[in-house]
């Protein structure tokens, strides 16, 4: 019994050195050495103080702000630095025929038209539409372009300065063919407070 018993403790113990300890120390290191802001959570800070993520969305109501997309997890947006809040990543999992997902979308149609009335552009699916994770820190440049008249108004900028700024913060698709053309909301909402 112990010969058999005797290989299979020892693999075990090796398999969980270079699983649970060599792998884990060596991945971590190699991506402190080679990508030290993206394995630290690609934090923003200004003055000694984080301002965010840029690879998580954040929360801007303000009617000088762009707005981001809707999050699922709605009333508790997710927010890595209150942990008090204890707010997560979640998905609504409502389907294309319930009503509380046409609701849903009726209240933020309704809200975007209340803050801007006089814009009759026709709303970008991206900021009525939740996110299925909350966390989505970009939107399209069609919903960046849409928010242009109320932030101008807001701020006391004329439109073309804040359709300038869309334009200089606009991201390329990955590598020439992935995604789509996007506007990181966090860091373009930083540049209007004259934040770099």
């Amino acid at each position: 019994m112990k010969t058999q018993m005797r290989p299979l403790f020892t693999l075990f113990a090796l398999l969980m050195l270079i699983t649970g300890v060599l792998y884990p120390l060596t991945a971590t290191g190699l991506a402190q050495l080679f990508f030290p802001t993206q394995a630290n959570g690609s934090l923003i800070k200004a003055n000694d103080q984080v301002l965010g993520s840029e690879l998580i969305g954040q929360d801007f109501t303000g009617a000088g702000f762009f707005w981001g997309r809707p999050s699922a997890t709605s009333t508790n947006p997710y927010n890595a630095f209150d942990q008090a809040s204890l707010t997560g990543s979640s998905g609504s999992n409502l389907g294309p025929l319930s009503q509380a997902l046409v609701d849903g979308v009726q209240t933020r149609v309704n809200v975007l038209k209340s803050v801007d009335p006089t814009n009759t552009s026709l709303i970008p699916v991206d900021l009525v539409t939740a996110s299925a994770s909350g966390l989505d820190p970009d939107i399209s440049v069609a919903a960046a372009y849409y928010q242009i008249p109320r932030i101008a108004l807001a701020r006391g900028l004329s439109e073309e300065f804040i359709k300038n700024l869309v334009d200089q913060y606009t991201k390329d698709m990955q590598l020439g063919l992935l995604g789509e053309p996007r506007v990181n909301v966090l860091m373009i909402n930083l540049a209007l407070d004259g934040i770099k």
